[in-house]
């Protein structure tokens, strides 16, 4: 890619370099890609996991809260900022300023470690989709066919003993041939799909993004149409309405949201740093967003309508096998549950291979969508050529794939991806990155760069969820799971016998080297370094002192009440008035630093300065101390009950209230598609009739 011309400062608002960087060509191949990268195989067990155990329909109503909230407005927030620097992410922070750079390395990073292991989930679905088209060709059964319970064990042996070897201890073993290979096809299938550039990629995508949406439709039509189809739909969407009561059922859907829409990876970033300069933004994020959540609800659709039609065939064989049996989140439902599920169907291996088809279009997208934010990360700062650069990555990450490629791989798989894209990694990666773009950079730019493009406005309520309720938010969820970490009676990293527990000090050190490693990849000097913003007088430090002192107050109270909350959670004290105490002082202390740095960053704006340092900080040390009061409230609650477990549903069918919950779902999900398409429609043609390139 050619190196960029001067400029970035177009009357007061950021603007993109003028370059010759290579586009995605149209529109359409941009928002395919993007939803690529955003529905991936969580969308098909996580979501609906979260939602059966969760309350069922009723999870959807913080889902929904979570993605008009948190979800959208961060996307757009990436896209504006991939968009308006045209660079992968650390570039992209870089040029807002050069210290942040950093927090772009440390989103990549944490990106190259999800890329060593999630080839490998999709070397087990090429394996289990040869093991299907095999049985379809030669009419033989399934190989982990079988009835009753004793197919359910039948199912959990091949996956778990026949094909992985699994050892339950944390020892590597040999490495299993039966997963390296298919691992190199898939690393293999990676490159093909990237190497030619996003403009190729905008081709492929026009097959990986459609196709899982055909065979999901397949999967939903044939489970609506089996009977007892109703009993498993039951499980997914009667509402239980008491546990929207419950802090964790809200904290699950949040945490849900936020990881299925590839928040902080520096994915989305990236991907929209090859759009052309008219594209829209707030429309095409909308799109995105929709398109996950729509996906993830037709993929529960398919599920439990199929789990229902295994319940219903085990019931006439005479060896009945409940739905609640065979349930389970992660691998255990995609390679053990569902596939015996679809043995006892009518022409099983068909309907399975069209199952694995599914799981393996909807991961290749997510995984080379994840190739590419660190290929072009790489290429920004270096200046190398994409195609040895590429190469070279490609085999260094199937070096480091093959370590779960062994008996004890699964192990370190869940320990990794635990942290990795768990409140440890990625979700904290998103609440550094509101506090970053909300509070030490003028974020009215990058709105009014959005505006500029897209096909609807947005006001200046998106600065407030950006700089407010999405870092509080993400703060809670943080603060709170830390919390629960650090607070479980077996210990977090060593136990009560003084044994250190190697899979969560393994974990933790890697996510702790991410930053360390950031730091030092961001201190190095690279090809295209950014060009400075114009300086602007800034405010006296002396105007923002009173907002960071009420900052560092609630920062103090925030640790009193973590301390009270500590000793009241292991002494069984769920109402503590010492922890409430310390809570509501750190919740009131920051919510007025919070404030008070608004109204001078505001102030500053109106004269033409720069905010005060300290003003900046109070606003982050603020959200930050509001955020963990109300991690540590939540902690404090659910200390003594137990969270939510399964429910067990009626054997009859679908409430009323689980129909309304379709027909609401149909109008607000697919409604907002249909409306965010024919904005895009509508702009497209304004545009092509006024002779300019979309």
């Amino acid at each position: 890619m050619n190196a960029p011309r001067a400029g970035f400062q177009r009357n007061g608002t950021v603007e993109i370099r003028e370059e010759q960087r290579e586009t995605w060509g149209t529109r359409a191949g941009f928002v395919l890609a993007a939803i690529g990268s955003a529905v991936g195989l969580g969308n098909l067990w996580g979501f609906p996991y979260k939602l059966y155990s969760y309350g069922g329909g009723a999870f959807l109503i913080p889902y929904l809260v979570a993605l008009i909230a948190v979800g959208v407005p961060m996307l757009i927030l990436e896209f504006t900022l991939g968009h308006s620097t045209q660079r992968a992410a650390p570039d992209a922070f870089g040029r807002l300023h050069r210290r942040f750079e950093m927090v772009g390395w440390w989103g990549i990073l944490l990106s190259f470690v999800i890329i060593t292991y999630y080839p490998v989930i999709l070397a087990y679905c090429f394996s289990y989709l040869w093991f299907s088209l095999k049985a379809l060709a030669t009419g033989a059964n399934l190989p982990w066919a079988g009835e009753g319970l004793a197919g359910v064990t039948n199912a959990g042996d091949f996956f778990y003993k026949t094909y992985l070897g699994y050892s339950e201890d944390l020892a590597l073993g040999g490495l299993r041939l039966n997963i390296a290979v298919p691992l190199a096809l898939t690393w293999l299938a990676m490159y093909l799909c990237i190497f030619r550039g996003v403009r190729f990629v905008g081709k492929i995508v026009w097959l990986t993004v459609p196709l899982p949406w055909i065979m999901l439709l397949i999967l939903a039509a044939r489970g609506l149409t089996l009977p007892g189809s109703p009993q498993g739909l039951a499980f997914y969407l009667n509402p239980d309405w008491s546990q929207l009561a419950k802090p964790s059922t809200w904290r699950f859907a949040f945490g849900q949201m936020f990881f299925s829409l590839s928040l902080a990876f520096g994915v989305m970033i990236t991907y929209a740093s090859f759009l052309h300069r008219r594209s829209d933004l707030n429309n095409n994020a909308a799109l995105v967003g929709l398109a996950d959540t729509a996906t993830s609800f037709v993929a529960g659709l398919a599920v439990f309508a199929t789990l229902g039609g295994m319940a219903f065939a085990t019931q006439q064989a005479g060896h009945p096998v409940p739905v609640q049996e065979v349930v389970k989140g992660g691998p255990g439902l995609a390679f053990v549950a569902f596939p015996y599920a679809l043995a006892q169907l009518p022409y099983p291996a068909l309907f399975s291979a069209v199952f694995f088809i599914t799981l393996v279009t909807l991961g290749i997208d997510s995984a080379f969508s994840i190739t590419e934010s660190i290929l072009a990360a790489i290429v920004d700062k270096t200046g190398w050529r994409r195609g040895p650069v590429l190469i070279v990555m490609s085999l260094v990450g199937l070096a480091f794939s093959l370590v779960y490629a062994t008996a004890g791989g699964l192990n370190w798989l869940g320990i990794v991806d635990g942290f990795v894209n768990g409140t440890w990694g990625i979700a904290f990666m998103g609440l550094l990155q509101c506090l970053v773009l909300g509070w030490l950079y003028r974020i009215d730019r990058l709105r009014r760069h959005a505006n500029e493009r897209s096909d609807w406005r947005l006001g200046a309520w998106w600065n407030g969820l950006i700089r407010f309720l999405a870092p509080v938010t993400l703060g809670t969820l943080v603060w709170w799971s830390m919390f629960d970490d650090f607070a479980s009676p077996s210990g977090f990293l060593r136990d009560a016998q003084g044994r250190w527990h190697a899979g969560n000090v393994a974990g933790l050190a890697v996510v702790t080297l991410a930053p360390l490693l950031a730091l030092a990849f961001s201190s190095l000097r690279g090809a295209r370094e950014a060009a400075p913003h114009p300086a602007r007088p800034a405010a006296p430090f002396a105007s923002g002192l009173p907002a960071l002192v009420a900052a560092v107050a609630s920062v103090a109270a925030a640790v009193c009440g973590f301390a009270a909350v500590l000793a009241a959670c292991r002494g069984g004290r769920p109402g503590d008035p010492a922890a409430l105490a310390a809570l509501a002082a750190a919740a009131l202390a920051g919510a007025v630093a919070a404030a008070a740095a608004y109204r001078h960053i505001r102030r500053a704006a109106a004269s033409g300065a720069d905010p005060a340092w300290s003003a900046r900080w109070a606003g982050i040390l603020g959200t930050v101390a509001l955020g963990a009061a109300c991690g540590f409230f939540l902690a404090l609650r659910t200390s003594v009950a137990a969270t939510a477990a399964a429910p067990s549903a009626p054997a009859e069918g679908l409430s009323a209230a689980a129909y309304g919950i379709i027909a609401a779902i149909g109008v607000l999900v697919f409604g907002g598609l249909a409306w965010s398409l024919y904005r895009a429609v509508t702009a497209g043609a304004r545009e092509d009739a006024a002779g300019e390139r979309i």
